[in-house]
């Protein structure tokens, strides 16, 4: 009797071990889509980003990646989006710093906490803003630039993509170190400030390198300079302000996060394969046309340059004397 119950022990335990293993081994992440989810319109930095990391790790994780579009509420919606999936890994964001940074600093309701309701996944890239200047202006470098606004304190005037966006904070940054005086003249986006520089409405403006170089090789406009805190391989012979201005950095961080909660495998399998996507040269072509500098960075290293990067943004906030309506 004592050998049959053994026996029968010996069974139900070796079962229960090929069960737990079966189970182990088809939940292994991933095992199923994965969504990326964007919370801007399509066509986007980030939204161009997502689609070129889901072909990437759709082809090396073996299962579907897909983009899901959440516009809306300054990146609440996507948030909310986020917040409602399980935090199995299987549902991310794909955002820029701004929305993580700006937008809570800005908005007295959110509808999201960065710091709690997300983890960090990946730094997937550095999104440097290019200094530009209309071509009729009589400065053909950052320091004749400079000079230029302190000779005439006021009178030169420069384009943002609104109130409070990285355009007009890097401006206002610019100008407090150097100690000059712009006028700001904000529009509703990119898409507005930098034909507006070409029309001769505004002197100067910082927009990513897609939206000028065309006008730049046309001889319309003129790159004086970089935001980002070292000289961008998009433009490699442009000075970066920190070489001027010791610390400058506002360039924004291109990111890839998930719902606070997820399973630690998940997270380092994204993040690892994203650190080797970025460096594949073809790749590495797609982020730059994007205007974005691959990095691959890991989930600390995300942390740490978004806590680096509101704390940029937060001074150059108060300098501007923006308030959260």
């Amino acid at each position: 009797m004592k050998r049959k119950t053994i026996a029968w022990l010996f069974g139900l335990a070796s079962a229960a071990c090929f069960v737990s293993a079966s189970i182990a081994h088809a939940e292994r992440f991933p095992s199923r889509p994965i969504k990326l989810v964007v919370p801007y319109s399509a066509g986007g930095l980030p939204d161009t980003v997502a689609r070129v990391l889901s072909r990437a790790l759709g082809d090396v994780l073996g299962q579907a990646v897909y983009v899901d579009n959440k516009p809306g509420a300054g990146g609440a919606v996507a948030a909310s989006a986020i917040m409602q999936a399980p935090a199995d890994g299987y549902t991310l964001l794909v955002t820029d710093g701004p929305m993580l940074s700006i937008t809570p600093l800005l908005t007295k309701k959110v509808g999201y906490d960065a710091s709690t309701d997300f983890v960090p996944i990946s730094l997937v890239g550095r999104a440097p803003l290019f200094l530009a200047v209309n071509k009729d202006v009589k400065a053909n470098s950052l320091d004749e630039l400079i000079a230029l606004a302190k000779a005439k304190p006021g009178a030169l005037n420069y384009g943002s993509a609104g109130t409070g966006s990285i355009h007009h904070l890097t401006t206002e940054a610019m100008n407090a170190s150097f100690g000059i005086v712009m006028t700001h003249v904000p529009f509703k986006g990119s898409a507005n400030s930098v034909p507006a520089l070409i029309a001769g409405q505004v002197d100067m403006v910082f927009a990513s390198p897609p939206s000028l170089m065309g006008f730049v090789k046309a001889g319309q406009a003129k790159l004086l300079a970089t935001n980002s805190s070292t000289r961008s391989p998009l433009a490699p012979q442009m000075p970066a302000l920190a070489e001027k201005i010791p610390g400058f950095d506002f360039a924004f961080t291109v990111a890839v996060l998930a719902k606070n909660g997820t399973p630690n495998e998940a997270i380092v399998r994204i993040s690892r394969e994203i650190e080797k996507i970025v460096k594949k040269p073809e790749v590495v072509e797609q982020l730059h046309q994007a205007g974005v500098d691959p990095v691959g960075g890991s989930p600390e290293q995300l942390a740490q340059a978004l806590r680096s990067e509101k704390e940029r943004v937060t001074d150059a906030a108060a300098r501007a004397q923006l308030k959260a309506e």
